[in-house]
């Protein structure tokens, strides 16, 4: 925290964020990350303690524009971590393929992706089937097209 030692925070919110402003970006002193107001921060790090309060920091160019109707957000998946993130449109990892979503349409389908990952109960409708290429096959197209998770799993089915 030695980046705002000294320093008075230029703004205080009424849950108890500090942000100090420079002209590379903002530092934000919280006890609570995710979403914030019209903001979605997520904390990048490696180091794992045990405090709640943390410093993060942004820079003014990776912000976005926010809000609950358009369709601004994509996911990618990390298959060997079973990891799965929501990114923002303008950021460099997207990809045509990508299927952009709002926020509520975003957040059901990282719900599905997680749910595939955690269970395997979904597969038992698939004979003689590997779990793992079903699950990344299945996966790929929850974020590559448009169809719900069930006309997915049906379509597999089929052609299985």
């Amino acid at each position: 925290m030695q980046s705002i030692e000294g320093k008075k925070a230029d703004y205080k919110s009424k849950s108890g964020s500090s942000y100090f402003f420079t002209e590379d970006g903002v530092y934000r002193l919280s006890n609570h990350w995710g979403r914030a107001a019209n903001c979605k921060w997520r904390l990048q790090t490696t180091i794992s303690n045990s405090f709640r309060t943390k410093l993060g920091f942004a820079n003014w160019s990776a912000f976005h524009p926010d809000n609950e109707t358009e369709k601004l957000y994509f996911i990618t998946v990390d298959f060997e971590n079973q990891t799965v993130q929501y990114q923002h449109k303008c950021s460099p990892d997207y990809q045509e393929n990508y299927v952009l979503r709002t926020t509520a349409e975003t957040t059901k389908v990282i719900k599905s992706i997680r749910e595939l990952f955690s269970s395997d109960s979904w597969a038992k409708h698939f004979e003689n089937a590997e779990i793992e290429m079903l699950r990344k096959i299945i996966i790929e197209n929850l974020i590559t097209t448009n169809q719900s998770l069930l006309e997915i799993k049906r379509t597999l089915r089929e052609n299985l």
